[in-house]
């Protein structure tokens, strides 16, 4: 089994996933060879809840330019999780 702490990279905190969190629900960025089964395991470890429901996306890469150089910005995995009604919100985010 992989490494919890690997499977998920960082939280995704803007406005909207803000609004999110009222509801219990929570994104995160993730690895992109992992799936849902593996997410809600990793949630549930590292933050010690239950996971009710977990929904992938796959961002892709877009075309980006930097004076005559150009590229493409890398491909990313977020992943939508929702905790069960019984369980307590995440203690990482309370600051938010």
């Amino acid at each position: 089994m992989k490494d919890p702490r690997d499977i998920i990279k960082r939280p995704i905190i803007t406005e909207r996933t803000a609004d999110m969190m009222n509801d219990l629900k929570y994104v995160f960025e993730v690895d992109i060879r992992a799936n849902k089964t593996e997410i809600k395991q990793a949630v549930e470890s590292i933050f010690k809840v239950k996971v009710a429901n977990v929904n992938t996306l796959r961002v892709p890469a877009k075309p980006k330019r930097y004076g005559r150089y150009s590229g493409y910005t890398t491909e990313w995995k977020k992943a939508f999780v929702t905790l069960a009604k019984d369980s307590k919100p995440l203690e990482f985010f309370e600051t938010v």
